[in-house]
């Protein structure tokens, strides 16, 4: 594990058996933050038993030391007053050889009122291994236990932080407004360390995919390409490669106490615990308590400590890299009440930052438990924005599956969206045709060109928050394959020696061309859009196999039009009066055309119709 310092201090050590450098975590902080009273976590062997002292220092305290059942730790406790300046504090320890400076730094005057991602964003989900390689020079690092070997699945195939980097002028001109990588922290795990999922070390990037330094400049970098950067984080679990599995700071770090038993400790899954009423405490515990796999140990944020810890992470890296928002994975497994106070600890800090928490579940009950606002039964409340809406998706892969019918088809996007009175903020949802766990859109839709277009133009102008996957665009399919390796599949002209690349179009077909465009369109309309952007949602009882709908702002309506009929269809507009302005003029989004709107249009078979109007 190694620990950042970014001024001073760059501590790297290995682990063999209990050998330990000195450690610190984090290994700065910053003055003017609202998050001023900090614990600095210090490792050590036997450093417990050493007095530490802070050289006097104005505005900043250090105010106790908590010292565990573990001798390896100490805790510091610091108070950063309001009028403390930047600069270096220096710790004493009673060993001079332990004895360690702790940077605070200036923070961006604007930080504090950073805006976060909204509903008129699109975020990009890339998973960073399978995107780019952009420098094959950190393909095999030193003392890390895995490297790259593209002929397996599950390897590491090379792509890094510099690969997007590389990619910005693309995803700019593609319309994406927001980035989300998959996590690009250290994942030291002898295999499958390329999902990212299974930290090993919460303040270092993995050496394979960069640095903290060059995570720093993807975020200014593609701030001057109009893109932020959205954050996964992971509160749930950890790498088994942690220290903190060789070393456990306290004895209840770890839930089932560090052991997983063969799978007796792993969660049941069993989402609903949380909000059933008739839960059995057993199953509840099961459920927040129990691992996924062996390899991922389940966190005990009820400790205090850890409670502090992961809440100083994350502040520590919106404060770090500039960014402009957090994805929470498996949020609802974390213990719910830490789970409050990370996310208001956050929100506290940064007013107008926003979080979305993953949420798997089709349940809009379930998932509108979590979301900031919402008035819960057992008086639960919630400080995290946003949340994703896999009711939705679902929704829409079986609506275009299915024959139309009374209780089938469309009928199912038009239930799912009318579920919305459970949320407390419909605009802050993140609506997704597919991520990196689930298969790809174009697979699900049975290889269909028609269908996935149609699909992704629902999900690019409904409400919400807009995700995409990598390599949407380009119909990127996992058929009839269902592993992970290949719904991750690796991005056409990211890699050496691939036939295709989707950055310059070579190797392309016809309809992966045909499919860039349409995202494209919708991506860089929806960006200009007050309609899609601002407006409200308006839809309407499905008929005939056509889901129609309208965006309506002050000065834009856009009308959309889902015909999953296999010939043209006149399609009467009496119905979407209260929608359609007077003596309307409509622009056909993807003809780029102007006509007057009468009372009918023909829609064209198995194809999205978006008309924009635009209003003084």
């Amino acid at each position: 594990m190694r620990f950042l310092n970014t001024l001073l201090l760059v501590s790297a050590c290995s682990l063999p058996s209990f050998s330990y450098a000195l450690n610190v975590e984090p290994a700065n902080w910053w003055v003017g933050m609202n998050k001023n009273n900090i614990t600095v976590l210090v490792h050590e062997q036997n450093i417990a038993n050493e007095e530490f002292k802070l050289d006097k220092y104005k505005g900043v305290e250090l105010n106790n030391v908590t010292r565990t059942d573990n001798p390896n730790y100490a805790f510091l406790h610091l108070n950063i007053s309001d009028n403390a300046k930047a600069g270096t504090l220096q710790f004493k320890s009673s060993d001079p050889v332990h004895s360690f400076e702790f940077p605070l730094l200036t923070r961006d005057k604007h930080s504090a009122q950073r805006q976060g991602f909204t509903n008129a964003d699109a975020l990009y989900l890339i998973n960073p291994d399978r995107f780019v390689n952009g420098d094959e020079k950190n393909d095999t690092v030193r003392g890390m236990l895995e490297s790259v070997n593209t002929s397996l699945k599950g390897g590491r195939h090379g792509g890094d932080i510099q690969g997007v980097i590389n990619a910005l002028p693309y995803l700019n001109n593609l319309g994406v407004t927001q980035l989300w990588l998959t996590p690009v922290l250290e994942n030291n795990m002898p295999d499958y360390s390329y999902h990212g999922y299974a930290i090993t070390d919460f303040y270092n990037v993995d050496p394979r995919m960069g640095s903290n330094q060059l995570y720093k400049t993807l975020s200014t970098k593609a701030k001057e390409h109009g893109i932020g950067l959205v954050m996964d984080m992971v509160l749930n679990h950890f790498g088994s490669e942690h220290l903190w599995m060789k070393d456990k700071p306290t004895q209840d770090w770890i839930n089932f106490n560090g052991q997983f038993e063969n799978g007796k400790n792993a969660t049941s899954h069993a989402r609903q615990t949380i909000q059933d009423p008739h839960a059995s405490n057993y199953d509840k515990r099961q459920f927040s308590d129990g691992w996924f796999v062996a390899s991922m140990p389940d966190l005990n944020q009820r400790q205090p400590l850890l409670n502090e810890y992961l809440i100083q992470n994350a502040i520590w890296w919106i404060e770090y890299a500039d960014l402009s928002g957090i994805r929470v994975d498996t949020y609802s497994y974390s213990d719910k009440a830490f789970l409050s106070d990370w996310t208001k600890a956050i929100m506290d800090e940064y007013p107008h930052f926003n979080i979305v928490g993953e949420e798997w579940t089709s349940n809009s009950a379930i998932a509108s438990y979590w979301q900031r606002g919402k008035v819960n039964q057992d008086g639960y409340v919630s400080s995290l924005p946003s949340v994703m809406d896999f009711s939705l998706q679902e929704a829409v892969i079986r609506a275009l599956n299915e024959d139309e019918s009374w209780s089938t088809g469309w009928v199912k996007v038009y239930q799912s969206l009318a579920n919305d009175f459970l949320y407390p903020d419909t605009n802050n949802i993140m609506v997704f045709a597919d991520n990196h766990d689930m298969s790809r859109v174009y697979t699900e839709l049975g290889q269909d060109l028609a269908k996935t277009k149609m699909a992704m133009t629902l999900f690019l102008t409904t409400r919400g928050i807009a995700q995409i996957y990598y390599g949407t665009e380009i119909l990127l399919d996992n058929t009839p394959s269902k592993d992970h390796g290949d719904i991750r599949i690796d991005f056409p002209g990211g890699f050496k020696n691939q036939n295709a690349n989707a950055f310059t179009g070579i190797g392309l077909s016809k309809e992966q061309r045909d499919m860039h465009k349409t995202i494209s369109t919708l991506l860089n309309f929806r960006k200009q859009s007050p309609a899609l952007t601002k407006g409200k949602l308006v839809h309407f009882s499905p008929t005939n196999g056509v889901y129609s709908y309208a965006r309506v702002s002050d000065t834009q309506t856009v009308l959309v039009f889902m015909n999953k009929n296999k010939v043209t269809q006149k399609h009467n507009l009496d119905y979407m009066q209260e929608v359609i302005p007077k003596n309307a003029n409509a622009q056909a989004l993807f003809k780029q055309h102007t006509f007057k709107l009468t009372n009918s249009i023909n829609l064209k078979p198995m194809a999205a119709t978006v008309l924009v109007i635009n209003t003084p």
